[in-house]
């Protein structure tokens, strides 16, 4: 195998700060069946979207250095907190292509939105960054953005209450006011919160569009390793490691939901102490 082809086969890397960016996993899966991937979930230090910038900055170093060792051909930032805090630096630093989450799910709330009333909801780190606002007025400064953080939804999906009277009951006290605001688009601005789809969809209406950013992230991703003529033109034989789990920590808890979400089976998730990166 020639250098060149080895590239055209190494993984993508996908991090995030626990299970939430399994949904951004499993749409390139879905698109990008050809290419292998390792994935990282810093299940050790969930949340990001309540610690400082500093602090979500130097874990996603971290992870980024983990990756390399992994000789990964290009990284997906799939958590909207480290997309806001951290992907700007990321980006100056690393030799391999990398994207977060953000903007793609911006783009695609633009095109969705007719009256021009845009909610986000996410962490309260990603809201307070003012991301998603900066993105969509770059493009359209005639937009109005609501955003709404939601910092309960995280840890109801970690515990799998997906379709619960629980979930059911907060998610009503958060979405009552972006219902109010008249948005027509609604931009899930945590990878995690596509695991509520259903629930946020009920509540809001048919009238409002959902924009899933894990959706559009793996719809970029392609463009990208097309562009940089990194993608992989077969897909991988028997016996080829195409997927790969590493966690900081609670592999049994990872493996238990990864498995309920994808459709290929996840053999391991191997922990490791991602403080050595």
């Amino acid at each position: 195998m020639s250098e060149q082809e080895e590239w055209h086969n190494s993984p993508v890397g996908v991090f995030d700060s626990g299970v939430g960016g399994l949904t951004v996993a499993r749409e390139i899966m879905r698109q990008l069946p050809n290419e292998r991937i390792v994935y990282f979930g810093d299940t050790a230090r969930v949340p990001y979207g309540s610690k400082s910038r500093e602090t979500v900055t130097k874990f996603s170093r971290q992870i980024v250095h983990f990756l390399e060792t992994q000789k990964v051909k290009a990284i997906v930032v799939a958590c909207n907190t480290a997309s806001a805090y951290a992907l700007e630096d990321l980006e100056k630093e690393v030799e391999v292509p990398i994207i977060g989450v953000v903007q793609p799910g911006a783009i695609a709330a633009l095109a969705a939105t007719r009256n021009k009333k845009i909610g986000v909801i996410a962490t309260e780190a990603t809201i307070n960054s003012g991301i998603y606002n900066r993105y969509i007025e770059k493009s359209d400064s005639g937009v109005k953005i609501i955003g709404k953080a939601c910092p309960l939804f995280v840890p109801l999906v970690e515990e799998g209450l997906w379709e619960d009277p629980v979930t059911d009951e907060i998610a009503g006290r958060y979405l009552t006011e972006l219902v109010d605001s008249g948005i027509d688009t609604l931009i899930l601005g945590c990878t995690h919160y596509p695991m509520l789809r259903s629930t946020v969809a009920k509540i809001m209406g048919n009238g409002v569009t959902l924009v899933n950013p894990a959706y559009e992230t793996a719809r970029e991703l392609k463009t990208l390793l097309l562009e940089k003529g990194l993608e992989s033109e077969h897909r991988p034989g028997l016996g080829t490691e195409l997927y790969r789990f590493f966690v900081s920590d609670a592999a049994d808890k990872f493996q238990r939901f990864a498995n309920s979400i994808l459709t290929y089976g996840i053999l391991s998730a191997k922990v490791i102490n991602i403080d050595e990166f």
